[in-house]
């Protein structure tokens, strides 16, 4: 099967059938045996033609006549396939580009079919200057959104909060492939041992200037083929996640609750920087889930970790004052890894931003319910908006008295115990965390 229909297939269960794009473009990899050529033109034609979304179907409607939702959905993902390699992609020939959607239209549909798409694609090619941005100075947000890629009221949002500069940025960068940093197993092996144990493996990486653990990693053979992931030496973790145990600073024979554990990126960097020692109660709602802490941390060499089925929203009756850390890493609405997965952005929706801080502001009660007196609360998330950040912080101060901000005392932020991470200004995940004491 060539690269272009194992693209194409997987896109059509990204548009057709709501599957994740990096779910489904790994089960299709798996299926077949690619040269690592053609292995990385399937992954950037699926990312890239997912990611770019609504603003393909613009193009488009400037080049058909018809309402795209009249075109079969499968030929629509073959016109946007070829548009988006004609426009996005500077390396790939027209030609080839129009040919090979050509010979998808054939397998996929008819004879008029194959007239249409070869039409179409060839005027998108010899006419691409039809393609006209809106007017940046006169409707801004609406030249972003094509410009980069992104829904609109998204845009709108973040133009009132953070300006026109910091919005582009923001957008650009969130097109752009985050690079890739793991985190040092630290009970295994030093960060300089573990520098030295990748090159010999063919990688190309350097010391994190942001965590003590961290690896920024710049080229790579495949993952699943180094040995010393295998062998529990690292973990693959964002720089902004890895600061989350360390605002939570656990210490060895502690009890810690994390309360939203899977799939245990936190939970074993919290269970390593206590040496292996006292107890990490790690919760999580969906059983599945567990099973990734428990191969984590198998893999890493934990023991320390006691995988827990337990609904966040009901851990106080359980664990009444009786940890000395808790952390809750809150479900969120992922604004801040928008460049990390390349279907999220068009899944979002503003009733979100309604919906999630209710059910945050639920967990964090019943998780600071769990804090000794003395002990620390640490709440994190993976997303930039205020209502789910600032505002549930500020919801729960003024609700637990007996709680309050309790910065490090290296701490810098805007507002000292609150950190707010954005990729754009950061080069990380967007990232909230905030660090609270129990008096």
């Amino acid at each position: 099967m060539k690269a272009r229909e194992i693209a194409l297939r997987i896109i059509n269960e990204v548009q057709n059938n709501g599957a994740y794009a990096n779910i489904a473009l790994a089960k299709e990899l798996t299926r077949h045996s690619l040269q690592d050529q053609d292995r990385r033109f399937v992954t950037e034609l699926v990312y890239g033609t997912v990611k770019a979304g609504e603003t393909l179907d613009w193009m488009l409607s400037i080049y058909v006549a018809r309402p795209l939702s009249k075109i079969p959905p499968v030929i629509r993902n073959v016109l946007r396939m070829g548009i988006y390699q004609l426009i996005f992609m500077d390396k790939v020939p027209a030609s080839a580009a129009c040919n090979q959607a050509a010979e998808l239209a054939k397998i996929y549909g008819h004879a008029g079919t194959v007239k249409f798409v070869n039409g179409v694609l060839r005027t998108i090619a010899r006419q691409p200057e039809r393609i006209v941005y809106p007017d940046e100075k006169k409707e801004p947000a609406l030249f972003l959104a094509r410009k980069y890629c992104h829904p609109l009221w998204i845009v709108e949002r973040w133009l009132k909060r953070l300006g026109r500069e910091a919005v582009e940025e923001l957008c650009r960068i969130n097109n752009v492939t985050p690079t890739l940093t793991v985190r040092t197993n630290t009970l295994k092996i030093s960060r300089e041992e573990l520098l030295a144990r990748l090159a010999q493996e063919g990688v190309t990486a350097e010391a994190s200037s942001a965590v003590p653990e961290g690896v920024v990693i710049h080229a790579h053979p495949a993952l699943s083929s180094l040995v010393s992931l295998k062998e529990g030496l690292f973990q693959v973790q964002d720089e902004s996640s890895m600061r989350v145990a360390h605002w939570l600073q656990p210490q060895p024979g502690e009890l810690i609750l994390d309360v939203c554990a899977a799939p245990g990126g936190k939970t074993t960097h919290i269970a390593t920087l206590m040496e292996n020692t006292g107890r990490v109660i790690a919760l999580d709602i969906h059983e599945h889930k567990l099973e990734l802490i428990h191969q984590n941390a198998e893999r890493l060499g934990l023991s320390n970790i006691e995988p827990m089925l337990q609904d966040a929203c009901a851990v106080d009756s359980i664990f009444p004052s009786l940890a000395d850390r808790v952390l809750v890493d809150a479900p969120c609405s992922g604004f801040g890894v928008l460049r990390r997965r390349a279907d999220a952005r068009w899944r979002k929706k503003p009733e979100m931003l309604k919906e999630l801080p209710e059910l945050q502001r639920r967990i964090l009660s019943s998780a600071a319910a769990c804090v000794k007196p003395g002990g620390i609360l640490v709440y994190s998330t993976c997303t930039t908006e205020e209502e789910e950040n600032q505002a549930v912080i500020g919801w729960f101060l003024a609700q637990h008295t007996d709680f309050t901000l309790a910065p490090l005392p290296d701490d810098v932020s805007e507002t000292p115990g609150m950190l707010q991470l954005w990729p754009q200004q950061d080069d990380s995940d967007g990232f909230f965390i905030c660090r609270m004491r129990r008096k």
